[in-house]
Formats: C-alpha cells, structure tokens, sequence
C-alpha cells in the first residue's frame, strides 16, 4: 500500500525574529497532518452552516434535534472529572498574547488566562506568531523585557493557560499548500501542541484550549478528532487535552448536551459568551422581519428573557454532566482619570457577577486585570472554600425553544443614538483592528471584534426592517450613509494621513459588512483578506469573493 505523506506548507509571511522557533519543519509538518485529516471536513461543515443560515432566513425554525434525543435523555453520562489545573476557575482573565498582554495576565491572580488568538486578536502575521513565541517564551520562563522604562517579567504564581485558536470560519494565508491557504484555527491547534504539550503535559496543566464560534455539535466532534490525532502524535494519555467551548451562537445554544457529549473525553465546561451570542441573534434572524429586532445594544441586559435562558439552560446543562459552567466577559476598563465611572462600573460589575454566581456559574470572565479582586469576592461570598459548585444541579430549569428564541419579549427602544453608537464604534474598533489592534479600550469599555458584529449586524437588520426609531425616524441606507459620512469627518479631524487611511478602510469594511443586499458571515474574513495581509500578498485588484473568501475551502 502506498502512503501519501502531507505536503509541507509554505510560508509566505515575513519571518520576523523568533519566528523560526515556531515554524520549524517539525511544526510545519504536524499542522499539514492535520489539514490533511480535517480540512475536508471543515470544509463540508463550512458549507452545511451555510445551507442551514439560508434555510433559517426562508423560515426554518430552529428546535433541539430530534435526531440527537436520546443523547439528552440519557442521564448517565458524564464528561471527565475536571484536570486539577481546571478545578478552580473563578476567574479567567483574557487577552491577546501580546508581550505585555502575556505578562500583564500572568501576574493578574486570575486562576485561569485566556491566550486569545481570536476575537481580541487582529490576525495579521505578525500577531499570529509572535503570539504563539510569547507563550513558547512564557511557558518556559523566558519572557523579560523592558518597555518604555519599565521591567515585564512574569513571577512564580501564575494562571492556568487556556488558548482559544481562531474559528473554524477563517484561514491562515501565510501557510498554504499548493496555493491553497490552510485553516486558521488548525494552524493556532497545530503550532501550540507542537511545541508546548508534553511541556504542560509533565506539569498537569494541559494543553487546554477555548474553542470559539461553534455552531453545532459535529464541529466539536471535528475538534474532538483533532485532539484524539494530537494525543496519539505525541505519545499523551487520552484526555490530556481538555476543551471549554464558548456557546456563542444561537444554534450552539440548541445543541449544548451534544456538544459535550461530542467532547467528553476532553470536555472541561461550556462558557456564555455574551456579546457574540447577542450577535449571533440578530445575524441569524436578520432577514425573518421586525419580530426580531433589539433595542440598543446598551438596552440588551442579561436579564433579558432570551438571554436569562440561554444562561440557564448553560448552567443546568453543564452541571447535569459534570461540566464546569464560566460566565459571560466583563469589559470595564478601571479609569484613574474617571473615578466617579470607575466607581459606577465597578457597581455594575459586582452586581453581574453576583447574578452570575447566584445562578449557579462556577467562575466568569474579566477583560482587565483591575476587575480580577472584585470577581474573585464575588465568587468568594457564594462559594466558600470550594473550587465550583459542579454539585448545584439546577433541576428547576425548563427551558424551551420558544424561550431561547424570544427575542420579541426583548425591553428597550431602538434610538438614533444607538443607530450613531453602532456607526462610530465600529468605525473606531476597525480602525484599530486595522492598525493591529484585536483589544481596544473605547468608552471605558474593552472592545473586540463583537463590538463590530453586533454594531453591524444591527444596522443591516434595522435597514432591510425599515426599523421605526423611538425618535419617529425611519432607518434606511441614505440614512446610515449620512450618519457614516458624520462620523467619518468628525473621526478625522484632526487625525495624520495613517489615522485617515485606517479609517478609509474603516469606512471600507463597514459599508461592506453592514450596507449591502447580502449580510456576510463575518466580518473578519472580507476585513482580513483586504487590510491585513503582508505585503507580498497584499491585493492589488478587486476582491473575488469566491476565491479570495473560500479558498481555504477548496480542498
């Protein structure tokens, strides 16, 4: 029999110092085993969330499977018992792994940091693999600098890492084989096991990972399969790996039981990733009418009903099968220059959490570490000397799927200033992103590439409604052309010729992502491919959306 080993990728990108520790040939040659194994299969799955979004928007309702039943009612399984470094997780601090960023969390007395490759993360290059030399450097106690004056150096206490590989949606087109750019959450997987998984594996602290974006529980199983291959590679006991997925789309939200049913050899919890789920709604009912509409971003509490049972059933779900359930993103950036807001926030902050472990979540995100104390007592006053409270079971929860999809039953009014809001903060946070920039602090707030997707996806969905705002005004194109016009000038005012051209291509990706006929995906895949490629393989003409979009896809 004749065996065909994978091809090596290419590297197109800049090699920047360092970078030739994290692309080995060795590494290189793991990342192509596993696009030869599952760049197939991501791509059907690619396609079949596509085929499902269209079949949503035509009328489609969405409900739990009846295929996968028996799996929910089967109560006697369970996930495994949780990796001792994943037992107590009260609070879990995230953020890019930027030098400073990798420090900064490592000595922030969280109990678990987030490496974040995705939503906080422009993913250019550069970012992409230094990151990955940040924690090569970290995990190994080898990451020292000084930056305008001041020592960074990582002391001896520090959090569980978790790293969150970019979704299954995007791709990497600095890699490629035969031309063909390889997938972007394969190449994050790949490059870290390589290098660091019997390093964590001798000390019991993983690899763990964060798996972002789901959609159902066949992609987990996919994600499952890769970590099955990774622990066979390299000689770890099956589980080694362990997996938190972040149910931040409405489907995924059907399909919780199975997604860990999926993972339960190297499941470790499900965590309610708020902001992306709040876009997840809008996107997938932005074409079914006004019954789906929010209010301003701002108006759409964790109280509100779709929300509360969304977090519920995440509760009652995890702790039914062993799982550790984590709380949705605090984003309050602490201001000196602001005390009276830092103290408001602060408030705020306190008074989620506190819902958060009164419902039964084991722990909950911060952005910052000045909100780590805080959480930390908050968790500390429900939980008392244990680690979690797996032991809460919640068996009063009933959640239906008319409950998870009562967006209609959502409090608040859709106003021009939450129409202008959704404009100049997106302009604001691209720009950046743009820039390199994945984690930008705008308002007080630590903003990340969801900020652009609900921002957006609003809009499209208030223009295709002809949405009636509080003000009498109807939304329309010319409208959010006028207010993008607005923004634009007062953004650039005052700003050099390289603020004015991030922001021209700003302008670019929002008129794109929110403006058109057609709402895409995501906008990171156009935004990516347009603005943050290395120069070699920077575009020149127009986009083909096809090509340039899929051609990961095209295996």
């Amino acid at each position: 029999m004749t065996t065909t080993l994978p091809r090596t990728p290419t590297v197109r990108g800049t090699i920047h110092p360092g970078f030739e520790t994290i692309l080995s040939a060795e590494a290189l040659a793991f990342v192509a085993t596993l696009d030869g194994e599952f760049a197939g299969r991501r791509a059907e799955l690619l396609q079949a969330r596509r085929e499902r979004s269209k079949r949503i928007s035509a009328g489609e309702n969405l409900d739990f499977l009846g295929s996968t039943r028996s799996i929910r009612a089967d109560g006697s399984w369970k996930v495994a018992p949780p990796a001792p470094a994943l037992t107590r997780r009260r609070v879990e601090i995230t953020g890019p792994p930027t030098p400073t960023m990798t420090v900064n969390a490592l000595n922030s007395g969280a109990d678990v940091w987030m490496a974040d490759f995705e939503d906080s993360t422009a993913p250019t290059w550069f970012n992409i693999v230094d990151g990955q030399h940040n924690l090569y450097l970290a995990l190994r106690g080898q990451l020292d600098f000084e930056k305008n004056g001041k020592r960074y150096s990582v002391g001896d206490v520090t959090p569980t890492v978790v790293v969150r590989p970019r979704g299954w949606h995007l791709c990497e087109k600095h890699l490629t084989i035969d031309g063909r750019p390889l997938p972007a959450s394969l190449v994050d997987f790949g490059l870290f096991v390589h290098h660091n998984a019997q390093l964590l594996a001798d000390r019991e602290q993983g690899p763990f990972f964060y798996l972002p974006k789901l959609e159902s529980h066949l992609e987990a199983r996919l994600w499952n399969d890769a970590f099955t291959l990774a622990e066979d590679t390299y000689g770890l006991e099956r589980g080694t790996i362990r997996a938190t997925v972040l149910i931040e789309t409405l489907p995924a939200a059907f399909e919780m039981e199975e997604i860990l049913y999926e993972l339960r050899e190297h499941a470790a919890g499900l965590n309610a990733g708020r902001w992306d789920y709040i876009f997840s709604a809008i996107r997938t009912f932005a074409q079914r009418g006004q019954g789906y509409d929010l209010p301003d971003r701002g108006q759409v509490t964790m109280t509100t009903p779709f929300l509360r049972a969304y977090t519920e059933l995440l509760v009652s779900t995890c702790h039914r099968r062993g799982a550790h359930a984590i709380g949705g993103m605090a984003a309050f950036v602490p201001s000196k220059d602001d005390p009276a807001a830092t103290t408001r926030a602060l408030t705020a902050v306190r008074g989620d959490k506190t819902r958060e472990a009164g419902d039964g979540f084991d722990g909950s995100w911060v952005a910052h570490p000045g909100l780590v104390p805080v959480v930390a007592e908050v968790f500390e006053k429900v939980l008392g000397d244990r680690p979690n409270q797996l032991e809460r079971q919640r068996p009063e929860v009933r959640t239906t799927a008319a409950d998870l999809l009562s967006l209609s039953r959502t409090a608040g009014e859709a106003t021009m200033s939450g129409l202008r809001a959704n404009v100049a903060v997106a302009l604001e946070y691209l720009a950046a992103w743009i820039g390199g920039s994945g984690a930008v602090a705008l308002h007080h707030l630590m903003e990340d590439a969801a900020t652009v997707e609900i921002s957006r996806a609003q809009v499209f969905q208030w223009i295709r409604n002809s949405t009636r705002l509080a003000e009498g005004i109807t939304v329309s194109r010319p409208l959010v052309q006028r207010i993008l016009a607005e923004e634009m000038t007062r953004l650039t005012r005052d700003a050099d010729d390289a603020a004015k051209a991030r922001f021209a291509a700003a302008e670019d990706v929002f008129t794109e992502v929110a403006l058109g006929e057609y709402m895409p995906g995501f906008f990171t895949n156009y935004a990516y491919v347009k603005y943050l490629l290395d120069s070699p393989l920077r575009m020149t003409g127009p986009l083909d959306h096809h090509k340039d979009l899929r051609m990961s896809e095209n295996v």
